[in-house]
């Protein structure tokens, strides 16, 4: 069975966030790295990709060829630019929307990790995504026209928010699924601006559904803040859809009506970072499908556990092939649709 255009519910993804590297740096001990404090480790030959590109890699090579992916965004005029400008054009990506900036480098970082595979992310913030502005976004709006009613727009981190709104308002006005994602720090942002009243699906990890709760969510059981988030989101957007990762305690969707669990997969972790990116791609995968929100959380289960067996914030060997095989060497349970689908 070969899937074509005419199985999908969308033709097009149109993106923006952030595009660029990083290097990683694994830290000696587990405990979290004080404010003041001095900790050793050492530089890993592990490579760390921005939100954008890692999201809407896995659509892209999961998809295949039949599908359209339009990233929008910038890079530095130096050699991390045109090295990450290149693997994005080999994998199939429609480039048009990615300029080179001329005074400013490429999105940058250093992902920290502990020895037991968690971590985090130190990211420049005077990168070329800085210029990623209200005025770049509005020259999709023909892309939008050409695909009314037909795509799925995403509104990544690591661009300006002005952006990213900018890019949810073209979405709004030509009938696009609209996906977001936003920073901790950004969260009581977009719930005061009224951000998330032009988002369908919330893409979000437990940290952050804890300022949108209220709640700390280092000692707050994850169920309750999972629960207290989608009550809060239901007054800001009654019809909202979200997905909510929370490492070891699995993943949680909400459609709207009802909330879905899913267990983490046990593997052996290498890295965690990016996981959060591939389980909302995996998501992003089953809607453009036509899969119900549940059915669509079963490959962003998937695509976030299969990720985390790779020391990369993007796995090169996921495809649908290798997430049929991992599903059933772990005796996966899946939906006739996924697993059709990646038998496809």
């Amino acid at each position: 069975m070969v899937f074509e255009m005419d199985d999908i519910r969308y033709e097009v993804l149109i993106g923006t966030g952030g595009i660029g590297s990083g290097m990683f740096f694994k830290l000696n001990g587990n405990h979290t790295l004080g404010r003041e404090e001095s900790r050793s480790g050492r530089f890993l030959a592990q490579r760390d990709y921005c939100k954008l590109h890692i999201i809407s890699h896995y659509v892209k090579v999961v998809l295949g060829s039949y599908f359209r992916v339009i990233p929008v965004g910038m890079v530095g005029e130096d050699e991390l630019g045109h090295q990450i400008f290149n693997e994005m054009t080999q994998t199939g990506f429609d480039m048009g929307f990615v300029e080179f900036h001329k005074n400013a480098p490429t999105l940058n970082s250093i992902c920290f990790l502990y020895p037991d595979g968690t971590g985090g992310n130190l990211t420049i913030d005077d990168s070329a995504c800085n210029y990623v502005g209200i005025e770049y976004i509005s020259q999709l709006e023909e892309e939008f026209i050409k695909y009314r009613g037909k795509g799925v727009a995403l509104a990544a981190a690591e661009v300006p928010l002005e952006a990213r709104q900018e890019l949810l308002q073209l979405a709004t006005r030509y009938g696009f699924y609209r996906v977001a994602n936003f920073t901790t720090g950004e969260m009581q942002t977009v719930l005061s601006n009224g951000s998330l009243k032009i988002v369908d699906l919330l893409g979000i990890n437990i940290d952050e559904a804890g300022v949108v709760a209220e709640m700390d969510a280092e000692i707050t059981p994850p169920q309750d803040v999972v629960l207290a988030t989608i009550k809060r989101l239901r007054i800001e957007n009654p019809p909202i859809h979200l997905s909510i990762t929370a490492g070891k305690d699995g993943s949680w969707t909400w459609d709207g009506k009802e909330m879905n669990h899913i267990s983490a997969i046990p593997v052996q972790v290498i890295s965690s970072a990016g996981a959060g990116d591939a389980h909302l791609a995996g998501i992003i995968v089953g809607l453009i499908m036509g899969f119900h929100l549940f059915q669509a959380h079963e490959l962003g289960s998937l695509a976030a556990s299969l990720s985390v067996t790779s020391p990369h914030t993007i796995h090169p060997g996921i495809n649908r092939k290798s997430l049929l095989q991992f599903a059933s060497n772990k005796n996966i349970a899946l939906s006739s649709q996924v697993l059709n689908f990646l038998a496809s």
